[in-house]
């Protein structure tokens, strides 16, 4: 769960509360029900209150907010090194004022609020994933290179696709930049590969 939930929290961070939860989302619905499927619910229901507030969607947002309350009560703070105790304090406020989610929280792991500069190679795949799907790029591009970088993580050469891959992420202003020189290093290396298929049939 830890790469899903920096991965998440990082984009929230970011100021991309509705793609934050695609972070989690996946890793929830294999959840069976328990404590770290109502904190990841919980969470998620949380970022889409912020979302909700930040199209003035009040009425959504209070709705939600009273939900993902219920979903976090009782669970200790901190859960899995995420503060929520001022996630229910803010939940408690919108329920009351859905205006109060206008000035939404900071998330925090293990008393750090991360950005995409802290994350690893693992959860800075889950967020490339996810940026890329709600960024409209392709997403198999993406997949591939996070695939071809795990491979050179692995030590079979090179590091061009891990570069381009923390890129993809960190550099926000320069992604669709970064994204066109990863669609371009992707599409040369499955011509190899199918290449080098071509010789063995």
């Amino acid at each position: 769960m830890r790469d899903h939930l920096r991965a998440g929290i990082a984009v929230y961070n970011e100021g991309r509360y509705h793609t934050a939860h695609d972070a989690w989302e996946a890793y929830w619905l294999d959840l069976d029900e328990g404590d770290d499927e109502r904190f990841l619910h919980g969470l998620i229901q949380f970022t889409a209150v912020v979302h909700h507030a930040s199209e003035e969607n009040w009425s959504g947002a209070q709705g939600l907010a009273e939900s993902a309350v219920e979903y976090l009560d009782g669970l200790p703070d901190p859960y899995h090194g995420v503060a929520l105790d001022e996630v229910r304090s803010f939940l408690v406020a919108t329920a009351a004022d859905p205006h109060h989610a206008a000035d939404p929280p900071t998330l925090t792991h293990n008393g750090e609020a991360i950005g995409y500069g802290a994350l690893g190679f693992d959860a800075t795949a889950v967020a490339a994933g996810v940026l890329a799907e709600a960024g409209r790029y392709n997403e198999a591009v993406i997949a591939d290179a996070v695939d071809r970088a795990r491979d050179e993580l692995d030590g079979d050469g090179g590091s061009q696709f891990v570069g381009m891959v923390f890129s993809f992420v960190r550099e926000r202003d320069q992604r669709p930049v970064v994204y066109q020189r990863l669609r371009d290093h992707v599409e040369l290396e499955q011509q190899k590969d199918d290449d080098v298929r071509g010789l063995f049939e």
